[in-house]
């Protein structure tokens, strides 16, 4: 499932670990910094990257992690590494017309607000619901049923508390927040606080004896588990054998 079905089309494009969306913010604080004709090639080429965003939501408002879609886990609405949550803000951003986006033309801001909007529709819909309760989201989503799924083999379904506190953050830092969105942010902290985990120290390193372990310490924490179960909320870790552990300590 790790390897792509075509090895010379992988990550032609990508959203993945702050692609595109970096380049595209950086290519906007050159314009700014060359108001002139030489900052031309630049804000044409912040506004193609506008577009290609614009291009690769899918109709329900999320982002695949590979856009053209090269298939397995990449097709699906990715929060891992920001991907959603990071183009949503750049449109957001290039929406407003001001700041480093004061160049965008008027037809383009406006497109730009729409896919921000539908962006935010996705992320309140994909906000898991336990017993009734909003909790967090998980690293990638199907993109038909928006149901949680897994990743890579160590990459389980489950909630995900790295993205989901960066989705807090840009909810967070939207000016004038609906009702929904300060509702899923009350959830969302209220979910991480009650899975924080204390007395316990992540240490050690690669190359180190012993590796990375957790261990016991008093007054340590608050940290989190990567993984959160669906169904009990409590820690999990998986395995590159597609093995899921109840103990970080047990992963290989």
């Amino acid at each position: 499932f790790d390897t792509p079905r075509d090895s010379n089309w992988n990550y032609v494009s990508t959203l993945d670990n702050d692609t595109t969306n970096t380049q595209i913010r950086f290519l906007a604080l050159v314009s700014t910094a060359n108001p002139g004709p030489e900052g031309t090639p630049y804000r044409a080429a912040c506004m193609r990257g506008i577009h290609y965003l614009l291009a690769a939501q899918f109709p329900n408002g999320g982002w695949p992690q590979v856009w053209p879609l090269e298939g397995g886990y990449h097709d699906a609405i990715t929060f891992n590494d920001n991907a959603v949550t990071e183009s949503a803000a750049v449109l957001t951003a290039a929406a407003s017309g001001t700041g480093d986006y004061g160049f965008i033309p008027a037809e383009l801001r406006r497109q730009a607000s729409a896919a921000a909007a539908h962006a935010l529709e996705c992320i309140l819909a994909t906000q898991i619901v336990v017993h009734g309760q909003r909790t967090l989201w998980a690293q990638q989503h199907d993109a038909l049923t928006l149901a949680p799924v897994s990743g890579r083999n160590y990459e389980p379904a489950a909630i995900a508390t790295g993205e989901s506190a960066d989705l807090l953050l840009y909810l967070m830092s939207l000016p004038h927040p609906s009702q929904a969105v300060a509702a899923a942010v009350r959830d969302g902290v209220a979910y991480l606080k009650s899975t924080a985990i204390y007395g316990q120290e992540w240490s050690g390193g690669r190359g180190t004896e012993g590796g990375r372990h957790l261990v016991a310490k008093v007054g340590a924490g608050p940290i989190w588990p990567r993984y959160l179960s669906l169904t009990t909320g409590k820690s999990i870790f998986g395995d590159r054998d597609k093995t899921i552990h109840d103990e970080v300590n047990e992963i290989s």
